[in-house]
């Protein structure tokens, strides 16, 4: 199976978060993990993000919400910023001081050049290969894993399928990544 997989344990998932926080810490490298991870959004839709789109700089504070249009679909998406990106993007700000019309995923020497894809896809495989077992991690699995993630803890399929903008209920299914494994469970453990 080549295709890219959620991150399913949550002890392994705790690792992987922590991987640029405490093992090796980066603060741009553990916001892009930890956005990528509680907003759903594309590598690509977070990779043109600037701070002007997630903090105020007159009132000195974060925005509740991301206001942006999706590269891939064109449509327009409001998502609330939970605290754990907060906290990851304002460890990041006091470390790097930016500008408003700064990209937030930039290079160390050109904050007007936001990082490349395949320097974001190289960040998350590091983590991955230093945390995880499965091998097939790539920037989509932050994605994923937050669709998984919500998926478990009783969120709709509906809703993600509306969170996810996908056109069917089919692509939501395949993205959640549901395993023999856990369709197993479901047998095993019901009681009618």
């Amino acid at each position: 199976m080549g295709t890219t997989q959620p991150i399913r344990n949550k002890e392994e998932l705790k690792k992987f978060v922590g991987y640029y926080q405490t093992t090796q810490p980066v603060p741009r490298n553990y916001a892009l993990t930890v956005l990528g991870l509680h907003t759903a959004l594309r590598i690509s839709d977070i990779l043109k993000l600037k701070w002007k789109d997630v903090y105020d700089f007159e009132r000195k504070r974060f925005l509740g919400h991301l206001s942006l249009s999706e590269k891939k679909t064109g449509k327009h998406s409001m998502i609330a910023l939970n605290e754990h990106a907060k906290e990851a993007l304002e460890r990041y700000r006091a470390a790097c001081r930016p500008e408003p019309e700064n990209f937030i995923f930039c290079g160390k020497q050109d904050s007007g050049i936001p990082l490349c894809r395949s320097q974001a896809y190289r960040i998350i495989k590091k983590a991955a290969a230093a945390t995880l077992y499965d091998t097939h991690i790539s920037c989509h699995s932050l994605r994923k894993t937050f669709g998984y993630h919500a998926w478990k803890q009783g969120t709709s399929p509906v809703l993600l399928m509306d969170i996810f903008n996908h056109s069917s209920f089919e692509v939501t299914k395949r993205y959640l990544g549901i395993c023999q494994e856990e369709r197993d469970h479901i047998f095993l453990e019901i009681d009618l």
